[in-house]
């Protein structure tokens, strides 16, 4: 089915739209009267980088809000909603053909009333309308373009519409028309479109119960994971072609779980790849969102905070494993450009977090900030021009679109360490930064710092860089002091930026902190990070908890501006919430013995996941989350803390340690939680003393750092 016709699952009568569509006389734009009561464009009253970047549009765009919802229903106007983001490009190309142009603005604002979403600020309502897209059997993505009723409710839409017929698609104007046309004329089919898609909506948040995810379930759904993958050229099959890190770290960990090369074999391509292609800045450091072409060559420029927080995760995890000194290099590399040019500072006390984005567009050119000339290495480089452009493939015809994009995936050798090439990045670099940058989505996201911190805290632990852990604390404060909601102590806030905080915390924002919480306090053995990651469960359970069929809602009992409570599992550019709590909750238990965490745990693996192994294969951080109740890995070290025997045994097990594992660190009169398999082992010999449990069962006893590490490197 095409964008224009009708969807076999939802009958959508009216949305078969030639490429010419007649233009009724009542949809002609008209002037306004004072009855209408409408302001002007209201988006300057907002903090979010992308709505502020439509704020001059001669649009009359609204904010999400109770407001712009009220003046629909006083209107008895149908609503446009435009769903984007700060770095997405198709989003600016609409923007400028459609909302810049003042005579497809005047229909919208005849015809509508037009709110504009920041989808990264409310991803509530993004994933309510990218749903309903899909129930259409549409393809979804950005820019999202939704007609909604005066109530709110879904009837049709798409994503990009040009504003002139072309790709065989009628101009965006003649479309407005005709959907009001509709709206206004055909009720009998709005209400049929609503109720279907309100009827699907519905069962998309009541999943059908499967079962347990033991080993033989995970490890099925790994190797049906592997029919997916690119052997060749890493990632998965065809283009575009995206990093997919929870995708990889699934795999990852059924290698660490099987030994099986081809789980192994599948991740490191994949991260060899990403780390010598076009997708990662060889310069600033930081990979890019996705690469267009098969081979990681050729990216969309935009840089996310989401998938580096990712990306630094699993090159830690496989660096872990494999030594290898090209993941050691790039999450080095990818640490320095987050701590440098995504860090938004608070200027108190030395907090600070991470901002969302870099935009791929520079000057209106995509990518225009990281190309380069032949003949511009030449001027800056001089004589070391020719070895710079060996190791980065660069030449005179260049390998995109006349330039050249800096990669490394024909060298012969992993890294470039000749220390003259090393020089001639730091030039290149220092000359990059005169030219003018791609726009800063500097807007604060508790659940994507979430993820940061999470990294740099297992980062920092794996490589043993304290600065990373202490960075990861910075902004783990930061959190606390700007985005605690100030009219209720135990709730988050989603966004801030400019000094507010705004909407209400989404379930990802819980789950994201609570894990980086428990990471923090696995790298420092401090209980207030449990205790935060508790009280954070605490208030899932009390607001987000689905009494009556189970699962965790995206969105609290008290959100009072949406037409439904969406429930997800299936993973997209960043993990979801219910996956991540399986996580969280197996891990509260193995750490305070409260066998409500794993109940609850284990009532989302039965509600969540598939009775075939391909299904699974789509749930990595479901799976990922499921294998810490399975097969549970527990370390334990005795001893006073100021012992420097202790110290070096529990560095050894927090750098060594599968990323599976649990570690407490306890004086040897502290009790272990009731039934721990560790429970009344003590010192051996009177001196400090580690223990390594696999599911039910301890190893001996380990007094050597070394001899730990390598009964941990052999789990």
């Amino acid at each position: 089915m095409n964008l224009w016709c009708a969807a076999a699952a939802v009958n959508l009568g009216f949305c078969c739209i030639a490429a010419r569509v007649p233009q009724p006389t009542w949809g002609t734009p008209r002037r306004e009267g004072p009855d209408d009561r409408m302001s002007q464009n209201l988006l300057s009253r907002e903090t979010s980088p992308y709505l502020l970047q439509h704020k001059l549009n001669p649009v009359h765009w609204r904010a999400w809000g109770p407001e712009a919802l009220a003046e629909a229903k006083r209107l008895n106007r149908p609503i446009l909603l435009s769903v984007g983001y700060a770095a997405c490009h198709w989003c600016h190309v609409m923007a400028h053909e459609s909302f810049e142009d003042d005579s497809t603005a005047s229909v919208m604002n005849a015809l509508f009333v037009n709110i504009k979403v920041d989808r990264e600020e409310r991803p509530d309502i993004d994933l309510i309308y990218q749903s309903a897209l899909a129930l259409m059997g549409e393809q979804g993505g950005w820019p999202l373009t939704m007609f909604l009723t005066p109530e709110g409710e879904p009837f049709w839409g798409g994503t990009y519409f040009p504003n002139q017929p072309r790709y065989g698609r009628p101009a965006f104007a003649d479309v407005l028309r005709r959907v009001a046309e509709v709206h206004a004329r055909d009720a009998d089919a709005i209400r049929h479109n609503v109720a279907a898609l309100r009827d699907g909506l519905a069962r998309l948040a009541q999943p059908a119960a499967g079962g347990s995810l033991g080993r033989a379930a995970l490890d099925a759904a790994a190797r049906a994971a592997l029919a997916d993958v690119d052997t060749h050229h890493g990632g998965t099959h065809g283009a575009p072609k995206f990093p997919q890190p929870g995708f990889f770290r699934f795999l990852w960990r059924a290698y660490r779980r099987t030994g099986e090369a081809a789980f192994r074999d599948a991740v490191t391509t994949t991260l060899d790849a990403l780390c010598q292609g076009g997708i990662y800045d060889h310069l600033g450091g930081g990979f890019a969102r996705y690469s267009t072409d098969a081979r990681w060559l050729v990216p969309h420029f935009e840089k996310m905070l989401y998938d580096n927080a990712q990306l630094l995760d699993l090159l830690a995890e496989a660096w872990q494993a494999t030594g290898s000194p090209l993941y050691a290099v790039r999450a080095h590399e990818t640490v320095d450009w987050l701590l440098r040019d995504m860090r938004v500072d608070d200027d108190d006390d030395g907090r600070f977090a991470f901002a969302s984005a870099y935009d791929a567009d520079s000057e209106g050119v995509e990518g225009k900030y990281y190309v380069w000339s032949e003949a511009e290495i030449d001027a800056i480089l001089g004589l070391d021009s020719a070895l710079f452009k060996a190791a980065y493939g660069v030449t005179a015809p260049g390998n995109w679109e006349g330039v050249t994009i800096l990669n490394r995936s024909h060298a012969a050798t992993a890294i470039a360490d000749d220390p003259r090439i090393g020089a001639a990045r730091a030039r290149l670099l220092a000359a990059r930064r005169e030219r003018v940058p791609p726009a800063w989505d500097d807007k604060v996201l508790a659940d994507w710092n979430g993820l940061a911190i999470a990294a740099l805290a297992n980062a920092g632990t794996v490589f043993g860089h304290p600065a990373w852990i202490h960075a990861a604390r910075a902004a783990f404060a930061f959190v606390g002091r700007h985005m605690a909601d100030p009219a209720a102590p135990d709730r988050l806030l989603h966004s801030w930026r400019a000094g507010q905080a705004r909407h209400a915390a989404v379930l990802d924002d819980y789950a994201n902190l609570a894990r980086a919480a428990l990471a923090l306090h696995q790298a420092t053995g401090e209980g207030a990070f449990l205790t935060l990651a508790e009280a954070w469960t605490e208030t899932l359970d009390r607001h987000y908890w689905d009494k009556a069929e189970g699962g965790y809602f995206l969105t609290a009992d008290d959100a009072a501006d949406l037409i439904t409570r969406p429930k997800t599992i299936a993973d997209h550019a960043v993990p979801p919430g219910n996956g991540t709590m399986v996580e969280v909750l197996g891990r509260l238990f193995l750490l305070t013995g409260r066998t409500a965490y794993r109940e609850r745990a284990e009532a989302l693996v039965k509600l969540f996941s598939a009775a075939t192994p391909e299904h699974n294969a789509r749930m990595p951080t479901l799976c990922i989350g499921a294998e810490i109740l399975e097969a549970p890995v527990q370390i334990v070290v005795l001893g006073s803390a100021t012992d420097p025997a202790r110290a070096e045994l529990l560095k050894a097990a927090r750098e060594a340690a599968p990323a599976t594992a649990a570690i407490a660190a306890l004086d040897p009169a502290e009790p272990l939680p009731e039934g721990h398999p560790a429970a009344g082992k003590g010192l051996r010999d009177g001196r400090p003393t580690a223990y390594v449990c696999a599911g039910a069962t301890c190893g001996l006893p380990k007094t050597d750092a070394s001899i730990l590490r390598q009964e941990l490197a052999a789990l």
